[in-house]
């Protein structure tokens, strides 16, 4: 992904002290037009967003995985690619599930990486929301694409990359119900594996994060055993009169798709 003529260069940094792979790493960013830091430490958040990266390249080993979910929290906006000797399932899980966007394995190969890196970016470019579209309102929740968060009477969720992804798609539904499949598809940019519980694990972190900033609406909801819909509705909203209005068979079609959680 060489940038066309006038585009602003791809801008990465690596954060390694494996001065063979950084030297490999910064010759083939180079030969793209890449421009490129090779920090050796576990640089700030500030120092980062000064350098208005497109992608970060961290090893663990020198900066722990908390780095990365530190890291992905304060820069939502940052791709973060994981490269590492092999590690437990765990940890990858936890690197991932805490933001990072992807996990290569040392040893590899420069133009493996080149080709990740560029299949990151192309999946954030797909995600972004027009310009028109740049805030979301509901009740009293505002979407913020422009900061990756949400606010409520001036009051910051302090929102996750994925979980203000998982929040901006379900409310670009416009109150359909989303599969889980469909919204790890939109947030995690692949299929799910059967078994993998992070769209529920992530919606409630999402809800706990909205609950603090804003506890008399609720917004994400529930559709047991089909996914989630996004919809502002105060706490103590009485119910809709077609479900009280005249009693319902034992097994209704609401009571087993439809709940708040």
């Amino acid at each position: 992904m060489t940038p066309p003529a006038g585009a602003s260069p791809i801008r990465v940094a690596i954060i390694d002290d494996d001065s063979g792979l950084v030297t490999v790493l910064d010759r083939r960013f180079a030969a793209l037009r890449w421009e490129r830091e090779v920090i050796g430490y576990a640089a700030g958040p500030e120092h980062l967003a000064a350098l208005r990266l497109h992608v970060v390249v961290v090893n663990p080993e020198i900066t722990g995985l908390g780095y990365v979910e530190r890291l992905a929290g304060a820069l939502p906006g940052l791709a973060l690619i994981v490269c590492s000797r092999p590690a437990t399932v765990s940890a990858r899980v936890r690197a991932l599930r805490g933001g990072a966007d992807d996990w290569i394995p040392k040893p590899c190969h420069p133009e493996e990486l080149v080709a990740r890196i560029e299949a990151v970016l192309r999946r954030r470019r797909a995600g972004e929301l027009p310009a028109e579209e740049s805030t979301i309102v509901a009740g009293e929740l505002e979407i913020r694409p422009d900061r990756f968060d949400a606010y409520a009477g001036g009051r910051s969720a302090s929102l996750s990359r994925k979980e203000y992804e998982l929040l901006r798609q379900l409310a670009a539904a416009a109150g359909r119900v989303l599969e889980r499949e469909d919204i790890y598809q939109r947030v995690w940019g692949y299929t799910m594996a059967r078994g993998d519980r992070s769209v529920d694990v992530f919606v409630r972190k999402l809800r706990q994060k909205l609950e603090l900033v804003s506890p008399g609406w609720r917004y994400v909801h529930t559709h047991f055993g089909v996914g989630y819909r996004f919809a502002a509705e105060p706490v103590d909203a009485p119910a809709p009169p077609e479900r009280v209005a005249e009693p319902q068979p034992e097994h209704d079609q609401h009571d087993l798709v439809t709940a708040y959680s």
